[in-house]
């Protein structure tokens, strides 16, 4: 009778543990989607629709690092990377001479361009 209560009470714990699994992974689940979806929100209000030629390099390279850190802490390889594409993006504004209106509609197009993809993926 006592051997019956051992093996009931192991059973027990071992549905426990068992359940504490699935909701571990639940709980996992739900942080790399909060952080997925944060990282998208912040990434899509940092995009420049409409820059500003004075001040688009001297806050690029803020925009750049920002979203180099949030393509790291995704877990997601195609969000990571369209991120990267964008940060990769306000790393050219830095290069360039942006000052030229053809130059500023070019890094527009490609901006939204890249802006899409990122749309695409955090979808």
């Amino acid at each position: 009778m006592k051997r019956w209560g051992i093996a009931a009470l192991l059973a027990a714990a071992g549905l426990a543990l068992a359940g504490c699994s699935e909701v571990t992974n639940a709980v996992d689940q739900t942080n790399k989607a909060a952080t997925k979806v944060g990282a998208c929100a912040e990434a899509l209000s940092l995009a420049d629709l409409n820059p500003d030629p004075a001040t688009i390099k001297e806050r690029a390279a803020d925009k750049e690092k920002r979203l180099r850190e949030l393509a790291n802490s995704v877990g997601e390889q195609n969000v990571a990377s369209a991120l990267t594409g964008m940060a990769d993006s306000y790393l050219q504004v830095q290069k360039e001479n942006i000052q030229d209106a053809g130059k500023i509609a070019d890094w527009t197009k490609r901006n939204l361009d890249r802006l899409d993809a990122l749309r695409k993926v955090c979808a």
